[in-house]
């Protein structure tokens, strides 16, 4: 059960980012065990069982992220991340091509944390079945994009192309120019951290995003 991140989580995250070496991390694999990596799953499975008893019909599974990163991305000399993730979405076949899923996640990192739902990069057919559905209906995605103005918790990011696609409506422009798209919040470190109420922040949150998750997960099958 998570009873919140401490200090000693935020302390090794600096310490790993300036020692960011085999030597210092097998000297330190225990602190990070029961500094980070512990809270880190006890957290990401405490939310995955309450959306699961929720929304359980949408089969989605939990992951948590290594600390390790692959070998054929280090470039820059440090082979471990200073920050860890875990995330809540529906099995992939292929790992790699696991940047294209639809994703519910938090991050936390020595700057702060983040959550939310989106894609770390959506395929260019997921982007061209969206903008379908819109053509298609666009007073449906007009509902959600009404949701999430009338709040201050996520927000909508993305890359957009640089000729703009031309909407149906001038409300669904923004989603419409999208070649990928996350719906986040970014959260400063502290206090909230450290309780065990912020299981019900990330759970709370996470269900506010779940009309989109629907949405978005059934817009290709849609226009089909």
């Amino acid at each position: 059960m998570f009873t919140g991140f401490t200090q000693k989580t935020i302390d090794f995250m600096w310490s790993i980012r300036l020692n960011n070496n085999k030597i210092w991390f097998d000297e330190h694999k225990d602190e990070f065990k029961e500094n980070f990596q512990t809270p880190m799953k006890e957290l990401g499975l405490d939310v995955f069982a309450q959306l699961n008893k929720n929304f359980g019909k949408r089969g989605f599974v939990h992951k948590l992220s290594r600390i390790y990163k692959d070998a054929r991305r280090v470039r820059d000399g440090c082979p471990y991340r200073d920050y860890l993730w875990f995330s809540i979405e529906k099995p992939s076949d292929d790992e790699e091509e696991s940047s294209g899923v639809l994703t519910f996640w938090f991050d936390l990192n020595p700057e702060g944390w983040s959550y939310g739902l989106g894609y770390y990069a959506a395929k260019a057919i997921t982007m061209e079945e969206l903008r379908a559905a819109i053509d298609k209906n666009p007073k449906k995605i007009e509902k959600l994009i009404d949701l999430l103005k009338n709040q201050d918790e996520f927000r909508l990011e993305g890359p957009e192309y640089a000729r703009q696609k031309q909407a149906p409506t001038v409300k669904t422009q923004e989603w419409y120019n999208k070649k990928s798209f996350s719906l986040i919040h970014y959260g400063q470190l502290g206090a909230e951290l450290f309780e065990q109420e912020f299981v019900n922040r990330l759970v709370n949150g996470f269900s506010f995003l779940m009309p989109f998750y629907d949405y978005f997960a059934e817009a290709g099958k849609e226009i089909k």
